[in-house]
């Protein structure tokens, strides 16, 4: 386990925006590291994402939105793991979680929350 304090609780304290900015952080981490040829650390990054997504499916706050995280953790393990089927352009998923983050940057900076 990567996340073992966020796995025992923490991670739901986490709002939306702060929980897919985390995942998305991840996901980019391996997309560039999967560009610059180092399949280690590309696995790695892969592997702590999805252990955010399974973290935010178990999340009660999520139950009616499971379908579009299943579905995010499906396309990323078939660009990494599999044959791509679902032809998944990183740069358009990374920009897809971007705005995840600016919210929740925006959250911490108002004072909101305190991380």
């Amino acid at each position: 386990m990567f996340h073992e304090e966020l796995a025992q609780g923490r991670w739901k304290t986490f709002s939306t925006s702060e929980q897919l900015a985390n995942i998305g952080s991840e996901m980019s981490r391996a997309f560039r590291w999967k560009e610059k040829s180092n399949v280690d650390r590309a696995t790695l990054a892969v592997y702590r994402a999805l252990e955010l997504i399974d973290l935010t499916v178990a999340d009660p706050k999520w139950r009616y939105r499971l379908k579009e995280l299943l579905r995010t953790r499906e396309v990323l393990c078939d660009y990494f793991f599999g044959e791509n089927q679902y032809h998944l352009d990183p740069k358009m998923m990374e920009k897809e979680f971007y705005y995840y983050g600016v919210a929740a940057r925006q959250r911490v900076n108002s004072g909101s929350r305190i991380v």
